[in-house]
């Protein structure tokens, strides 16, 4: 019988490996086939007591009220809006699907809008996942479940036929199995050092994509390379009485000094100075020399994503003695939404357990990548990761996907979410209990195509909550 339920215990429930042969961890995944069978993987059942917008409500207890509204008002804007800011739903659901009992490093929330290309410290182009609030060790077959429904999900937005769909939801879990295999076959450390270059997987599509597309396509990525801190500055700045200063556009990006006022932002630039000198001291020793250079000269409260929304986001502008810039992003960490079915993180700073998972799992990270803590004005603790607001940072525009463009984009999350499991994972395990056939493939792609039918009974539920005023609404933002 599938094992099924919630998995309460410790996240981490070991710093160490244990030292199997080669033969005994393919044992282990073909043993995890026997009691969790690839086809039960396309179980889903919608547990009616689930209440989806009052879900969305509880967590909006933990974050900044007047932001809120804005959230739910994002969220209603597609059913896939609406998917990217319920990974706490889904996250219930999963918890009562059949379970291999293979663990790896989850991302937590991998949907397809959660991949994209950016710099890596040698300058160049990569692909790769780009957002880790929820990631915590659990089950390997979340993450995957997660993904191939957000293509299912993608595929209706964009009115592709079922079959078409369909097809890209294989095409998801058929990458990711073998791509597996080929990292079961690799030594640890060539997975360790494997990454995508975005040129690279353009170039080898090449003859898949319409000359019109790939020549959009390079546009876009040439685009992407003049998206650094230079930029940003000029964007988001500029200078008043010989100082440089951050332009408010309200709601989305609000001064400090127009959020509390002078005298309590006086206060607060104190604490984010103090702040800022424990962020740079949870980066490696050369970057932590490196920002010693520049100095805090101003912030400002940010509205991100579509999930994110209301928890606490922060643009800090920085200069060194020569007006070079540096901006970043300092974001929020709560606990994640897998914490209640996989067990509480290692980590007790929760922007630790972010910047932790995001080492662990991308192939490479932001040089100013690190984590702090402080006390709000509220006298509640919180915990918040830092990096770059923007280094080349690209999102492929799927909205705009042919199922040609999503199939081409479905391997290349596929073979990046494998990369990053088999970094965490026995990945000859779950090599093995994913198999050489199609069967698993299969399951997931029924399961992907069930779960976008809760997912729109979901948005429905959320929309006519909006009608009825149970779910306060502001839309445009």
């Amino acid at each position: 019988m599938a094992a099924t339920g919630a998995l309460r215990a410790s996240a981490d429930t070991s710093h160490g490996r244990e030292h199997l042969t080669r033969d005994e961890r393919v044992e282990r995944g073909r043993l995890a086939r026997t009691l969790t069978p690839r086809e039960s993987q396309a179980e889903f059942a919608s547990t009616r007591s689930r209440d989806p917008v009052g879900l969305l409500l509880e967590q909006a207890t933990t974050r900044v009220p007047e932001l809120v509204p804005i959230r739910h008002g994002r969220m209603l804007a597609s059913p896939m809006a609406y998917y990217r800011g319920a990974a706490l739903q889904m996250t219930v659901d999963l918890a009562e699907t059949p379970v291999s009992g293979l663990r790896v490093q989850l991302c937590g929330d991998a949907h397809l809008s959660n991949f994209g290309a950016f710099a890596s410290p040698e300058r160049r182009l990569v692909f790769d996942l780009n957002d880790f609030d929820e990631a915590l060790p659990g089950p390997f077959e979340w993450d995957l479940k997660r993904l191939a429904a957000s293509f299912a999900v993608a595929g209706r937005v964009n009115g592709f036929g079922a079959k078409a769909s369909r097809a890209i939801t294989a095409t998801v879990a058929a990458n990711y199995r073998t791509s597996m295999h080929a990292f079961a076959r690799q030594t640890r450390m060539q997975v360790w050092y494997s990454h995508l270059d975005v040129e690279k997987a353009v170039a080898a599509h090449r003859s898949e994509i319409p000359p019109k597309r790939f020549k959009a396509v390079q546009a876009m990525l040439a685009e992407a390379r003049t998206r650094d801190s230079v930029r940003a500055m000029r964007k988001l700045t500029r200078v008043v009485d010989g100082q440089r200063r951050i332009v408010s556009d309200p709601p989305t990006m609000v001064a400090i000094e127009e959020v509390f006022g002078d005298i309590q932002s006086d206060q607060i630039y104190d604490m984010l100075r103090t702040v800022y000198a424990k962020y740079r001291r949870s980066l490696r020793s050369d970057r932590e020399r490196l920002l010693e250079h520049f100095e805090l000269v101003q912030a400002a409260r940010k509205i991100v994503g579509v999930g994110s929304v209301g928890q606490r986001a922060w643009v800090v502008l920085l200069e060194d003695d020569e007006n070079e810039p540096v901006v970043l992003q300092a974001k929020e960490a709560q606990a994640s939404v897998l914490a209640d079915y996989c067990g509480l993180s290692r980590y007790r700073n929760q922007g630790k357990r972010v910047v932790a998972a995001q080492h662990l799992m991308q192939a490479f990270s932001d040089i100013f990548l690190g984590w702090t803590h402080t006390v709000g004005a509220d006298g509640v603790d919180r915990d918040f990761y830092v990096r770059q607001l923007r280094d080349w940072k690209f999102s492929f525009p799927v909205e705009q996907m042919q199922p040609e463009d999503m199939t081409i984009y479905a391997r290349l999350c596929a073979w990046t979410l494998a990369r990053a499991h088999a970094c965490s994972g026995d990945r000859i395990a779950l090599a093995a209990y994913m198999g050489g056939s199609g069967a698993f493939d299969r399951a997931i792609a029924a399961f992907a195509e069930v779960y976008a039918d809760q997912n729109a009974r979901d948005y429905a539920i959320l929309q006519e909550a909006a009608k009825t005023g149970q779910i306060e609404v502001i839309t445009g933002i």
